[in-house]
């Protein structure tokens, strides 16, 4: 009996001392944890052979589970009738033959753009988002990609475009409370083109369900490797590209900078691998996912 009591009071020291780290959900005392990073596909990289009829997205989906990929990022425009939603035994197909292909869907995405003046415009675009949320609940995907938008009508200053994109992802990130999903805003040197410029967005938005997709790809104003890192702490999931750009000119990617960044940051979740360019999807999504490996291991 004394033992019992002892132990009881020993356990209950431990929950309020102070001196006890706090530990993530499942984490042993003690014990080495390594920020866990999943390779994903964003099935952008079959853009060409998808919308040519080529590849049907199961055959995508069957060969990225081939080379071994841990999740598939298929964005809207590669399910039938888009933009409308697809039936749901449609999409309920896809993630089963995901699930037997043993890959997670780590996102979906849709193109809108919240920079146009027209108001019942942007609003078609927050209902297009709303539905769309709604298909990533049914796959099982944990984030809906979006834009801001590309910005270039005349009229409206900058800083009244930023206030709608702020409303606009405050109404979809109340939708995607709702459902599960959270939207992820990626940056795609469109309106918003610096690291400090999305930060300020994110604090507008302020909400749980809003965080922030980086590509990589598409800070070209700097240094990219100095921008990654800012916005690292607060990314929600990636957008990782062969190139980059410093100060507008292009250069290939080092991937074991960009993946010391993300592990400095502490990153637990998927980076998405994206190809873009000439030649042959197979091949250069073969080739990259082998370098992404080395450049983790």
């Amino acid at each position: 009996m004394p033992r019992t009591v002892g132990r009881r009071a020993f356990l209950s020291a431990l929950a309020v001392s102070p001196l006890v780290p706090e530990l993530a959900p499942g984490l042993v005392p003690g014990v080495a944890h390594a920020p866990k990073i999943k390779l994903s596909c964003n099935l952008y990289s079959f853009n060409v052979p998808l919308r040519g009829g080529e590849m049907a997205l199961e055959q995508v989906i069957d060969f990225c589970a081939e080379l071994g990929f841990d999740a598939v990022d298929p964005t809207g425009y590669y399910f039938p009738g888009h933009p409308a939603p697809p039936a749901d035994s449609y999409l309920y197909s896809v993630k089963r033959r995901a699930f037997r292909n043993g890959l997670d869907i780590s996102g979906t995405g849709v193109r809108n753009d919240f920079t146009v003046p027209e108001a019942a415009k942007r609003e078609a675009d927050v209902a297009h988002v709303g539905r769309w949320v709604e298909v990533a609940a049914k796959l099982g995907a944990p984030a809906l990609r979006v834009f801001d938008g590309r910005g270039e009508a005349e009229g409206p200053t900058r800083q009244r475009r930023i206030d709608w994109v702020v409303e606009a992802f405050r109404d979809c990130a109340t939708h995607g409370e709702r459902h599960g999903v959270v939207i992820a805003y990626q940056n795609h040197d469109e309106l918003l083109k610096t690291a400090d410029e999305v930060l300020a967005l994110r604090e507008r938005v302020a909400s749980d369900w809003f965080g922030l997709n980086v590509d990589i790809g598409s800070l070209r104003t700097g240094d990219p490797y100095a921008e990654i890192a800012r916005l690292a702490p607060h990314a929600c999931t990636w957008q990782i590209k062969e190139r980059l750009y410093r100060k507008g000119q292009e250069e290939k990617t080092d991937l074991r900078r960009v993946f010391a960044i993300l592990r400095e940051a502490g990153y637990r979740g998927y980076a998405p691998l994206e190809t873009l360019g000439p030649g042959a999807p197979r091949e250069k999504v073969r080739r990259f996912l082998d370098e992404a490996r080395t450049a983790l291991a």
